[in-house]
């Protein structure tokens, strides 16, 4: 109530600060990175895919806009770098042993190496040419952190160059860790470097050229045209209209008798009806009559 001298209001009462800025919940947004596909928002499921900027998607909802591109609202903005199936990769995942129950937090895959829990707590890697994930630490642990080469240089360029092709640990496939390695859901920094090394790739990739199979189409089909258009107009400069069917004179005869006796019929109705009937029904060759239905009989009839 107050004035009664009981309250005394301090500042806290009377001055009310500015609110804080809401901030978005780091625990969340690392939980949708890794447990959600990215642009159905669904749980991820096998298949798996990853495009070159290190993000994960169902393999169904992936296909699902590439068909529709109208399916998914922010779809452009997600994967719009994405043209087709041959712009991302199937990962080989190793599945958690026993599976965690539906709902859980627990991560459902882990590193085939050293079981670390992909969950965004460590960082986690993939092989490009055969889709084998890894963790980071796991990776560099069994291929060791310096490559080796065949011809040591100083210079960076001939490096790669020269480097030696490491070996999948879980598959014996082929890679370079220069180029074939990418990293699952990276920093925003890196992702803009991903990025731009991909639209480089991008532009040095030659022009594909027309197949041969849809030319030798589209020829025949040009050429298939034109011969109809010469065929048609050769048909008509040679070929005259052909003449009308001639008429049975046995057939002629007897429509005319039949026509004439229709009129001598109609003509004997007419003739045999009376004046009253002969006013109701018209003829549309008679003269237009000046009065409507509604003053028919009436004052009209001296006009």
């Amino acid at each position: 109530m107050g004035n009664d001298g009981g309250s005394i209001p301090d500042r806290r009462d009377l001055v009310k600060n500015k609110p804080k800025a809401e901030q978005a919940d780091k625990a969340n947004q690392i939980r949708a990175l890794w447990f959600f596909c990215a642009l159905s928002k669904r749980p991820l499921q096998q298949p798996v895919v990853s495009c070159a900027l290190g993000k994960l998607y169902n393999k169904d909802a992936l296909i699902e806009y590439l068909l529709d591109k109208s399916s998914y609202g922010d779809g452009e903005n997600i994967c719009g770098h994405i043209r087709s199936l041959k712009d991302v990769r199937s990962l080989k995942l190793t599945p958690r042993s026993p599976p965690p129950s539906p709902g859980s937090s627990v991560a459902k895959f882990v590193c085939p190496l050293n079981l670390k829990e992909m969950n965004g707590a460590y960082p986690f890697v993939y092989i490009h040419t055969c889709g084998c994930v890894f963790s980071q630490s796991g990776l560099k642990a069994v291929i060791g952190s310096t490559p080796p080469s065949k011809n040591p240089s100083n210079d960076e360029g001939s490096a790669v160059d020269n480097e030696q092709l490491d070996v999948c640990p879980q598959c014996a496939t082929k890679f370079s860790r220069y180029t074939d390695v990418f990293t699952i859901n990276p920093s925003k920094e890196e992702e803009e470097h991903l990025r731009t090394t991909m639209e480089i790739r991008r532009s040095r990739e030659p022009a594909k050229p027309k197949s041969k199979k849809r030319k030798a189409n589209a020829d025949s089909a040009v050429e298939d045209n034109s011969a109809v258009a010469r065929k048609k107009q050769h048909s008509t400069d040679t070929h005259s209209p052909s003449p009308a069917p001639a008429i049975n004179p046995a057939v002629a005869a007897a429509s005319k008798a039949l026509a004439n006796s229709l009129v001598a019929e109609e003509a004997k109705r007419k003739a045999n009806m009376s004046d009253a009937v002969k006013w109701l029904y018209r003829s549309k060759y008679d003269q237009p009559r000046k009065e409507t239905f509604t003053t028919m009989g009436t004052f009209t009839r001296y006009a």
